[in-house]
């Protein structure tokens, strides 16, 4: 990346600030050996899921909190974020964040577990955006529950489809990037979807369901 790109995507990031809650799960993600969304990636998420005016919206990988923070602020006052996440003490650093962000504690529903063994049990249609955050060798199946869950013109987004440049790369890659790749073309050749990649943080996948 050229100087003026570096400066100018060091700008996008510094755009929206980002508080004392944001800044304290950044702090436990990083103890944590955690990457968290970067803070134009936060931001889009926050205006998406306000354009989708979201009520309802489903994250997998809770992790500490910092993608739920910025997706909450966007989110309908009444809305509930329900976050999926395997590791339950991640959890409760979460609910400090979103406690400390201002959020009473009826705005999140928390369900620790597996992605695949959580989403079946979520309602179909009932979902305005669904963010993806996990397992990067099961992106394929969030893909589909993702379609499940979303109502007409809801949202899915995908974090970190760059994979550090490797996507990209021509050269021999390791499962969890073929898996991207896959991922990639699969949402880019959907006919159910309107999809844009959009070149913030690690990169994030989005696609509207038709």
């Amino acid at each position: 990346m050229t100087g003026n790109g570096q400066t100018s995507w060091a700008f996008a990031d510094a755009f929206v600030a980002e508080d004392d809650a944001l800044r304290w799960a950044r702090d436990r993600a990083r103890d944590a050996g955690l990457r968290p969304v970067s803070p134009s990636t936060g931001a889009a998420l926050r205006l998406l899921a306000a354009a989708a005016d979201a009520k309802a919206v489903a994250e997998i990988g809770t992790g500490t909190g910092v993608s739920g923070i910025h997706l909450l602020h966007g989110m309908r006052a009444d809305g509930v974020l329900t976050t999926v996440d395997p590791e339950p003490e991640r959890q409760q650093f979460a609910r400090q964040a979103f406690r400390a962000a201002g959020f009473a504690s009826n705005r999140a529903r928390f369900i620790p577990g597996r992605a695949l063994d959580v989403l079946p049990r979520l309602a179909d249609s009932g979902y305005d955006l669904v963010f993806c955050d996990g397992d990067r060798m099961e992106c394929l199946d969030y893909l589909d529950e993702s379609l499940r869950l979303l109502r007409p013109g809801g949202l899915v987004c995908f974090e970190g489809i760059f994979a550090g440049g490797r996507t990209v790369d021509s050269g021999p890659q390791p499962a969890e990037v073929v898996r991207l790749r896959e991922l990639v073309r699969a949402v880019r050749e959907s006919t159910e979807l309107v999809t844009s990649l959009l070149p913030m943080g690690d990169g994030l996948l989005c696609a509207v369901k038709r």
